[in-house]
């Protein structure tokens, strides 16, 4: 059933959500220097694609890179032409990506259940810890999250309406993720719906649904060319690199040393769904009551397939359990009034500050059990960064989640929105700008330095691709030969006899081997 609602009041609850997006997303986007491994790797592919005049293979550190497919990339080259080659262009698409996610939430939400519980969907996405840091980040996720979005909320509307336009809507979206990342644009829609179907007694329609013609040739369309002509380029390289090594070889190993146990997500769950974790209970003491709805069961089964499927995998890696937020983002909402205590899911953004809070007593705590002078000087240096003023800005979020627990005109779902709204200033105002002090600052100004200075540079003990962006060259990885100047840390200076320091911060430092 579809509700009639006022356009004035969708205006109004649109023209909130693209406030809370703007404060999540686009406030200080450009701010923090890009983080490795991955948005070092994502926009160095891109600047070298934007040199070489090569659009079909990404290349990194002149060797090919075969992690992910060319999409991403190409929306990253277009802001870079359009912004320059910079902090904000390079992140620009996945803040986009990630209002197109929001958007989508929104619109097929209200359809059912009304404006309010679908800005509240929305906004649980939006102003959750680990999609505001995803929907920053110059890498693929927030782009496949927005796609896959739109699958399968058409894929479920083409289920209960027949809609031949919403099918092959979800073929389309299904291709360009399929240029996003890879099988997995694939494998969870193909997955959730067979088992949705099982629990359903539909499978015929889903045989219909999958076997359709036209939505195969846009499929292909769509993803086809790009496979191929790479195929023709770099042959069974292509293959091997990124079927193999980077798709089945990361269900079935530990790739990269990302491993983890069977019960990895759930601290991923409790911390990236915060502020609103509390939400994720309700939902889960109440998994028979929202069972009983047919949507909610579809959304029950999204999620479960994705975290139990990732569970599973060999490779584990924290933005992979996102891929099932979407239908839990809704869940949150329509599980809220169900919540008998809803001033107790204060508690816990509450309780995440109080641990910002000790931060520095954590890092020299830290300092005593490690004797690996790199840490020694992050944690030394994180001290310093979070002097007086952290403790204040942490105390002060405190006391404004606790007062807007006692605002009697609000309700439960605007006092969830208001401490969400103060997360994300601490994150992009406060916690983002020192994390990218700590990290990744020193390895900029190092980078900015010898391209200036014209260096060779070798990488030594590091891997920070970043470095290959702001230095606009590229860098062996080994071990430096005398004369040869070496980006490295504090920690290999022990091994060098007396090099010649061209630049130290935080444990970064430019040294030039004795001759």
């Amino acid at each position: 059933m579809q509700l009639n609602l006022p356009k004035s009041e969708t205006t109004r609850f649109l023209a909130l959500l693209g406030l809370l997006v703007a404060v999540s997303f686009f406030a200080g986007l450009g701010s923090a220097p890009l983080f490795d491994v991955d948005e070092g790797a994502f926009s160095e592919a891109t600047r070298e694609m934007m040199v070489s005049k090569n659009y079909l293979t990404t290349w990194l550190n002149g060797a090919p890179r075969f992690d992910k497919p060319i999409l991403i990339y190409w929306l990253q080259l277009l802001s870079v032409n359009m912004f320059g080659v910079n902090e904000f262009a390079f992140r620009l698409p996945s803040a986009l990506a990630g209002t197109a996610w929001a958007a989508s939430i929104f619109v097929v939400v209200r359809k059912v259940s009304g404006n309010r519980q679908a800005f509240l969907a929305a906004a649980l996405m939006v102003l959750s810890l680990q999609v505001n840091v995803i929907a920053k980040a110059a890498i693929a996720d927030a782009l496949l999250n927005a796609l896959l979005a739109i699958t399968m909320f058409a894929l479920f509307r083409h289920f209960e309406t027949g809609s031949k336009r919403a099918l092959y809507l979800a073929f389309a979206m299904a291709g360009f993720g399929m240029l996003t990342k890879g099988p997995i644009a694939v494998i969870i829609p193909v997955a959730v719906f067979f088992i949705f179907s099982l629990v359903e007694g539909e499978l015929k329609k889903l045989v219909r649904a999958t076997l359709s013609p036209w939505g195969i040739i846009i499929f292909l369309c769509i993803a086809l060319p790009w496979y191929l002509l790479e195929y023709r380029e770099q042959g069974m390289a292509f293959i091997e690199g990124f079927f193999f090594k980077h798709n089945i070889s990361r269900f079935n190993t530990s790739f990269e040393g990302h491993s983890g146990s069977l019960f990895y997500y759930f601290p991923v769950l409790i911390i990236g769904l915060m502020p609103f974790t509390g939400l994720l209970f309700t939902v889960l003491f109440n998994l028979k009551k929202l069972f009983a709805e047919r949507e909610n069961r579809f959304l029950l089964i999204w999620f479960g397939f994705v975290f139990i499927f990732f569970s599973l995998s060999g490779t584990k890696l924290p933005h992979y359990v996102i891929y099932g937020y979407t239908p839990l983002f809704i869940l949150m909402a329509r599980a809220l009034p169900l919540s008998r205590h809803p001033r107790l899911l204060a508690l816990w953004p509450m309780m995440l500050l109080i641990l910002l809070l000790f931060l520095p007593l954590l890092a020299r705590t830290a300092m005593n059990y490690t004797d690996d002078l790199y840490l020694l000087t992050l944690f030394a240096e994180g001290i310093t960064l979070t002097g007086a003023s952290h403790i204040l800005v942490i105390i002060a979020s405190l006391l404004g989640i606790l007062a807007i627990e006692f605002l009697s005109r609000f309700s439960a779902a605007d006092k969830l929105i208001a401490t969400g709204v103060i997360f994300a200033l601490i994150i992009n105002i406060h916690l983002m700008p020192i994390a990218g002090k700590l990290l990744q600052e020193p390895v900029k100004e190092a980078a900015l330095l010898a391209r200036k200075a014209g260096y060779k540079i070798v990488m030594w003990e590091v891997y920070y691709p970043s470095f290959f962006v702001y230095s606009e060259s590229f860098a062996e990885r080994r071990e430096p030969l005398p004369g040869e100047i070496a980006l490295t840390t504090v920690k290999q200076l022990a091994t060098l006899d007396t090099p010649a320091i061209l630049y130290s911060k935080r444990g970064i430092v430019l040294v030039k081997i004795k001759q």
